[in-house]
């Protein structure tokens, strides 16, 4: 099986959609041609120079990393910085590096926070700030017994889900009126003469990064030569996308019991935390990286920890005697990624030569 790099790429962009990153992020193809023919994957959380060595040392020439190593435009590379270092050695050794960031942070089945609540056991997970903006809603209209087929079409195309539910749509009958003119192939009717038709309005959502599929299903799907439909942008919330997570513990447990459990499961020495706030510990928030944003979410959520990093120490003084705030370090939060996107590799890409990095690529130290 021959694959290019556009290829992994584009898979990882079903799991991720770019729309999903923040408006700061650098997420997707940082060095590197599309058209390159894959010889292997190394998989990271920053591409370092020592990085760049051991995906050419393993004979892989694409390194997906979680972080990108580009967040900001370069005016020179002369190698001053090892931003510029990485970039030049990359080039040279034609190894190309792709960036999964926010939008993999975003992503409520296969993301980085996901993973952390499988790692803690979390139930009855959910995404703990949704995002707003993502989402779609097409409104068409077409023949009575067209309907069906063309819902089958655009839902086959990523429309008409709706939380646990797909297929999703809201139809109503009217009268369509149109008069075919110039060179027109009307499927119903003759150029010149004007027509009624007994249609349905037919409204389904989409995620924004499924609309050019949906549109094209239903441009196949409708019997129209040229099918009349709306596209209006929504604020819903999409459960799908989004900040943290939330979850509740199988059974309550003490705060310290937790606590102590947590540097095991999420393999750290040292859990910086507030005071517990007394009673059991039963519904969490996470978010890997820096999450300090989303306290007043995990709060708000009636969460009783909140595991995360990057806390400031007077942002410690927040959580105010309601909720315990656990930093475990933004490395520590986010390592277990790594073995997230060599899983989802792996089972896509059975010939494909993946390995995830031996190199510990923490700049944070422990005495």
């Amino acid at each position: 099986m021959s694959l290019a790099v556009r290829d992994v790429v584009a898979y990882l962009e079903t799991v991720a959609p770019p729309a999903y990153q923040e408006n700061y992020d650098n997420a997707g193809l940082i060095v590197g041609s599309p058209d390159r023919t894959l010889t292997g994957v190394l998989i990271c959380l920053d591409s370092l120079e020592s990085i760049i060595d051991e995906a050419v040392e393993r004979g892989c020439n694409l390194v997906v990393a979680h972080h990108p190593i580009v967040f900001k435009g370069l005016k020179r590379l002369n190698g001053s910085n090892y931003v510029e270092r990485v970039v030049i050695k990359a080039i040279k050794n034609d190894v190309a590096i792709y960036a999964i960031h926010t939008n993999l942070d975003a992503v409520y089945r296969n993301g980085v926070n996901a993973k952390i609540a499988e790692k803690l056991g979390l139930l009855q997970t959910r995404i703990l700030a949704p995002k707003r903006g993502l989402l779609r809603k097409l409104i068409t209209f077409v023949p009575f017994n067209h309907a069906d087929a063309v819902l089958e079409a655009v839902c086959e195309a990523g429309a008409g889900a709706i939380g646990d539910y797909k297929n999703s749509s809201f139809r109503s009958k009217g009268v369509g009126a149109f008069t075919p003119v110039g060179n027109a192939r009307p499927f119903i009717g003759k150029t010149g003469e004007s027509e009624k038709v007994e249609e349905e309005r037919v409204e389904v959502i989409f995620p924004v990064h499924a609309e050019r599929a949906v549109l094209q299903a239903l441009r196949n799907a409708h019997p129209y030569e040229t099918p009349a439909y709306d596209v209006l942008a929504l604020e819903n919330e999409f459960p799908e996308a989004g900040s943290g997570m939330f979850g509740i513990l199988p059974e309550p447990v003490d705060a310290f019991a937790f606590l102590q459990a947590l540097k095991g499961k999420m393999n750290v020495s040292v859990v910086r935390h507030t005071q517990p706030a007394g009673g059991k510990i039963s519904k969490v928030a996470v978010c890997g990286g820096s999450g300090a944003f989303l306290l007043p979410a995990a709060m708000a959520a009636g969460a009783d920890v909140f595991v995360t990093s990057d806390f400031k120490y007077h942002e410690f003084f927040d959580a105010d005697g309601r909720i315990i705030i656990a930093d475990v370090g933004h490395f520590e939060s986010e390592q277990f990624t790594v073995d997230l996107l060599n899983d989802l590799l792996t089972k896509k890409y059975t010939g494909l030569l993946v390995f995830s990095t031996k190199i510990i690529t923490n700049p944070v130290f422990y005495l």
